[in-house]
């Protein structure tokens, strides 16, 4: 089977791609070659630019795929070009969308792919979900034969999975305050990459996919403070927790603020019945428990990945103060 990833080497790709090639799949990755992830031995690099049609089709030359995968569209238009690029070059077009792009917030768990598409605080979800609409018009009107796939939160041995990244885990380290959105109660599920892996690569080339969605995540629910209070304890010290309401981290910092109001906000819990039912395979085993050794283990191998905000005392300062007395 030969299967094209349009980039390949990102957080959540880059744990699909060696698993693409152990199983014996002929992998393609179009991207610009300026990723830090290795590419996995056996597959093949195509330099060229997905933004840049010319640039595109110059890389793919005439090849035609049996799988096309694309995990860095965001926009109608990204997905208006690779209409122009893969309609008749493959039998299956897969897109890459987001659990973030269900109804926000649920008003029923747990959520399945039948929930609505409904995300009115993140312009990302929004841009996910226009994606989705164009491609069901394309395969309603015109046979393009998609697969749409939401992953939710899902990391690497980079990737911590809050605001901050190695920041909160030096302030923990020194006993500093770390801010956890809310009561920190909510229920979360953070997905390893090589878990997501195995759900994923049993959709490639897979009939039964065809003009379906999958939501794939693992089955582990967490509370945000408990999040917190296992990345402290693989960094061998204890999570000193503020609590600090979505809404006002928005005030001071909206970027920040949009991924909480527009998604880690809410509690989620996924029903992953439907990507088990025709992958019956698919198993997460990799608690993040495990997971975040991982990454504590990346960080501190090197110390140069080691990046310190030094604005972060400020900002707990700002948000204290907006605080009710």
């Amino acid at each position: 089977m030969k299967v094209l990833f349009i980039g390949g080497t990102g957080i959540i790709s880059s744990g699909c791609a060696p698993l693409a090639v152990e199983k014996g799949i002929d992998l393609y990755l179009l991207n610009r070659g300026q990723t830090t992830r290795p590419v996995p031995k056996g597959a093949h690099v195509l330099k060229g630019d997905i933004r840049d049609i010319n640039s595109a089709k110059k890389a793919l030359g005439d090849m035609k795929f049996d799988v096309v995968v694309n995990w860095v569209a965001y926009s109608p238009e990204h997905i208006e070009t690779d209409l122009k690029l893969f309609k008749g070059r493959t039998s299956q077009y897969i897109f890459i969308s987001s659990a973030s792009a269900y109804q926000t917030p649920p008003v029923r768990l747990p959520v399945t792919e039948s929930t609505p598409l409904y995300n009115p605080y993140w312009d990302y979800s929004q841009g996910k979900i226009d994606c989705e609409d164009r491609l069901m018009k394309a395969y309603r009107e015109e046979n393009f034969p998609i697969t749409i796939v939401r992953p939710s939160h899902t990391y690497d041995w980079t990737a911590l999975p809050f605001e901050g990244g190695y920041t909160v885990v030096d302030r923990m380290r020194k006993g500093k305050k770390v801010i956890v959105h809310g009561d920190g109660s909510s229920l979360w599920v953070l997905t390893h990459h090589k878990d997501f892996a195995k759900g994923f690569v049993g959709l490639l080339g897979n009939s039964h996919a065809i003009g379906e969605a999958f939501t794939i995540t693992s089955d582990e629910l967490l509370t945000w403070n408990q999040i917190f209070e296992i990345t402290a304890g693989a960094a061998g010290s204890e999570a000193q927790i503020i609590h600090i309401p979505s809404d006002v981290i928005a005030k001071f910092n909206p970027s920040w603020g949009a991924g909480l109001l527009g998604d880690k906000t809410h509690s989620m819990i996924f029903d992953n019945s439907k990507i088990k039912s025709i992958v019956p395979d698919f198993s997460a085993t990799i608690p993040y428990s495990l997971g975040v050794k991982e990454i504590i283990a990346w960080y501190d191998a090197d110390p140069s990945r080691q990046v310190v905000d030094k604005n972060f005392d400020k900002q707990i300062t700002a948000f204290e103060s907006a605080m009710p007395r």
